[in-house]
Protein backbone atom coordinates (compact mmCIF):
# COMPACT_ATOMS: atom_id res chain seq x y z
CA UNK A 1 0.00 0.00 0.00
CA UNK A 2 1.29 3.31 -1.22
CA UNK A 3 2.19 5.91 2.00
CA UNK A 4 -0.25 8.54 2.30
CA UNK A 5 1.03 12.37 0.86
CA UNK A 6 -1.23 15.45 2.12
CA UNK A 7 -0.71 18.31 -0.26
CA UNK A 8 -1.35 21.71 0.91
CA UNK A 9 -1.47 24.45 -1.68
CA UNK A 10 -0.35 28.23 -1.22
CA UNK A 11 -2.22 31.08 -0.23
CA UNK A 12 -3.99 30.73 -4.07
CA UNK A 13 -5.35 27.48 -3.42
CA UNK A 14 -6.55 25.52 -7.29
CA UNK A 15 -7.22 28.88 -8.53
CA UNK A 16 -3.29 29.64 -10.01
CA UNK A 17 -1.92 26.18 -9.47
CA UNK A 18 -1.44 24.60 -12.91
CA UNK A 19 2.09 24.00 -11.73
CA UNK A 20 0.87 21.51 -8.81
CA UNK A 21 -0.16 19.02 -11.37
CA UNK A 22 3.81 18.55 -12.23
CA UNK A 23 4.24 17.44 -8.70
CA UNK A 24 1.23 15.44 -8.88
CA UNK A 25 2.93 13.69 -12.06
CA UNK A 26 5.58 12.58 -10.16
CA UNK A 27 4.18 11.60 -6.73
CA UNK A 28 1.00 9.92 -8.20
CA UNK A 29 2.65 6.44 -8.49
CA UNK A 30 4.02 5.95 -5.47
CA UNK A 31 1.89 8.05 -3.04
CA UNK A 32 -1.51 8.30 -2.14
CA UNK A 33 -2.23 11.92 -2.75
CA UNK A 34 -4.64 13.82 -0.99
CA UNK A 35 -4.97 17.68 -2.19
CA UNK A 36 -6.73 20.82 0.64
CA UNK A 37 -6.60 24.18 -1.21
CA UNK A 38 -5.45 26.56 1.56
CA UNK A 39 -8.45 29.21 0.32
CA UNK A 40 -11.19 26.25 1.38
CA UNK A 41 -9.41 25.29 4.70
CA UNK A 42 -9.40 28.86 5.85
CA UNK A 43 -12.51 29.93 4.73
CA UNK A 44 -11.31 33.03 2.71
CA UNK A 45 -13.58 34.52 0.68
CA UNK A 46 -12.04 38.14 -0.39
CA UNK A 47 -14.39 39.75 -3.26
CA UNK A 48 -11.37 41.46 -5.27
CA UNK A 49 -8.82 38.84 -5.14
CA UNK A 50 -5.68 40.75 -5.20
CA UNK A 51 -2.46 39.24 -3.59
CA UNK A 52 -2.71 42.08 -1.02
CA UNK A 53 -6.42 41.16 -0.47
CA UNK A 54 -6.17 37.43 0.27
CA UNK A 55 -2.58 37.40 2.26
CA UNK A 56 -4.56 39.83 4.32
CA UNK A 57 -7.69 37.31 4.99
CA UNK A 58 -5.19 34.69 5.73
CA UNK A 59 -3.13 36.46 8.58
CA UNK A 60 -6.11 38.10 10.08
CA UNK A 61 -7.15 34.33 10.84
CA UNK A 62 -7.34 32.68 7.82
CA UNK A 63 -4.19 30.84 9.20
CA UNK A 64 -6.08 29.63 12.23
CA UNK A 65 -8.95 28.48 10.77
CA UNK A 66 -7.42 26.78 8.36
CA UNK A 67 -5.24 24.51 10.92
CA UNK A 68 -8.39 23.77 12.82
CA UNK A 69 -10.08 22.55 9.23
CA UNK A 70 -6.61 20.70 8.80
CA UNK A 71 -6.98 18.73 12.27
CA UNK A 72 -10.29 17.92 11.56
CA UNK A 73 -9.97 16.43 7.85
CA UNK A 74 -6.33 14.52 8.76
CA UNK A 75 -6.09 11.94 11.27
CA UNK A 76 -3.43 9.43 10.38
CA UNK A 77 0.36 10.03 10.07
CA UNK A 78 1.09 10.88 6.86
CA UNK A 79 3.54 12.80 4.63
CA UNK A 80 3.44 16.19 3.96
CA UNK A 81 3.90 18.59 0.92
CA UNK A 82 2.86 22.08 1.81
CA UNK A 83 3.26 25.13 -0.46
CA UNK A 84 4.07 28.98 1.26
CA UNK A 85 0.87 29.54 3.34
CA UNK A 86 0.07 25.82 2.87
CA UNK A 87 3.47 25.39 4.71
CA UNK A 88 2.56 27.35 7.59
CA UNK A 89 -0.58 25.89 8.05
CA UNK A 90 0.88 22.42 7.89
CA UNK A 91 3.86 23.91 10.09
CA UNK A 92 0.96 25.12 13.15
CA UNK A 93 -1.35 21.86 12.98
CA UNK A 94 1.75 19.94 13.46
CA UNK A 95 2.54 22.12 16.36
CA UNK A 96 -0.99 21.25 17.50
CA UNK A 97 -0.76 17.33 17.00
CA UNK A 98 -1.37 16.82 13.38
CA UNK A 99 0.05 12.98 13.33
CA UNK A 100 2.76 14.05 10.77
CA UNK A 101 5.60 11.76 9.46
CA UNK A 102 7.68 14.68 7.74
CA UNK A 103 7.03 17.94 6.29
CA UNK A 104 8.56 19.43 3.37
CA UNK A 105 7.38 22.72 3.32
CA UNK A 106 7.90 24.89 0.28
CA UNK A 107 8.76 29.11 1.08
CA UNK A 108 7.32 28.65 4.23
CA UNK A 109 8.12 32.09 5.20
CA UNK A 110 5.61 32.82 8.67
CA UNK A 111 6.90 30.04 10.04
CA UNK A 112 9.97 32.35 11.11
CA UNK A 113 7.57 33.19 13.27
CA UNK A 114 6.74 30.26 15.51
CA UNK A 115 8.98 29.57 18.47
CA UNK A 116 8.60 25.65 18.28
CA UNK A 117 9.79 23.17 16.01
CA UNK A 118 6.83 20.26 15.35
CA UNK A 119 8.22 16.86 15.83
CA UNK A 120 8.82 15.72 12.37
CA UNK A 121 11.28 15.46 9.66
CA UNK A 122 11.66 18.76 8.17
CA UNK A 123 12.50 19.82 4.69
CA UNK A 124 12.29 23.39 4.52
CA UNK A 125 13.05 24.64 1.00
CA UNK A 126 13.42 28.79 0.28
CA UNK A 127 14.57 30.65 -2.44
CA UNK A 128 17.62 32.91 -1.58
CA UNK A 129 15.77 36.01 -2.39
CA UNK A 130 13.17 35.72 -0.68
CA UNK A 131 13.33 38.22 1.89
CA UNK A 132 11.37 36.51 3.93
CA UNK A 133 12.57 33.12 4.48
CA UNK A 134 13.77 32.56 8.03
CA UNK A 135 16.90 33.85 9.20
CA UNK A 136 19.71 31.05 9.96
CA UNK A 137 19.83 32.21 13.70
CA UNK A 138 15.96 30.81 14.10
CA UNK A 139 16.90 27.70 12.15
CA UNK A 140 19.54 26.93 14.38
CA UNK A 141 17.46 27.44 17.52
CA UNK A 142 14.78 25.18 16.34
CA UNK A 143 17.07 22.86 15.47
CA UNK A 144 15.95 23.00 12.09
CA UNK A 145 18.11 23.07 8.36
CA UNK A 146 17.50 25.57 5.70
CA UNK A 147 17.38 24.35 1.83
CA UNK A 148 18.11 27.76 0.51
CA UNK A 149 18.45 27.58 -3.14
CA UNK A 150 20.57 30.50 -4.88
CA UNK A 151 19.41 32.34 -7.61
CA UNK A 152 15.24 31.32 -6.59
CA UNK A 153 12.83 33.62 -5.28
CA UNK A 154 9.78 32.94 -3.03
CA UNK A 155 7.36 31.55 -6.22
CA UNK A 156 10.56 29.07 -6.64
CA UNK A 157 7.97 26.08 -5.96
CA UNK A 158 6.19 26.52 -9.31
CA UNK A 159 9.65 26.37 -10.98
CA UNK A 160 10.05 23.00 -13.08
CA UNK A 161 13.79 22.57 -12.15
CA UNK A 162 12.92 22.47 -8.21
CA UNK A 163 9.66 20.76 -8.48
CA UNK A 164 11.93 18.53 -9.97
CA UNK A 165 14.33 18.17 -7.38
CA UNK A 166 11.56 18.34 -4.73
CA UNK A 167 9.71 15.04 -5.70
CA UNK A 168 12.78 13.18 -6.25
CA UNK A 169 13.61 13.79 -2.56
CA UNK A 170 10.10 12.53 -1.57
CA UNK A 171 10.27 9.83 -4.03
CA UNK A 172 13.58 9.03 -2.42
CA UNK A 173 11.65 8.68 1.04
CA UNK A 174 9.10 6.13 -0.12
CA UNK A 175 11.20 3.84 -2.32
CA UNK A 176 14.14 4.07 0.58
CA UNK A 177 11.57 2.03 2.38
CA UNK A 178 10.46 -0.66 -0.17
CA UNK A 179 14.09 -1.73 -0.48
Amino acid sequence: MAEKLVVVSDMWGAKKGLWIASYFGYLQQYYDIVFHDSQQLGNIDVPISTEENIHRAFVEGGIDTAVAHLLKKESAPAHYLAFSTGGTIAYKAALKGLPMKSLTAISATRIRLENDRPDTSLNLVYGESDEFKPTHEWAKKMGADLNVIPNFGHQLYSDEKIISQVCMELLEQVTRKAV
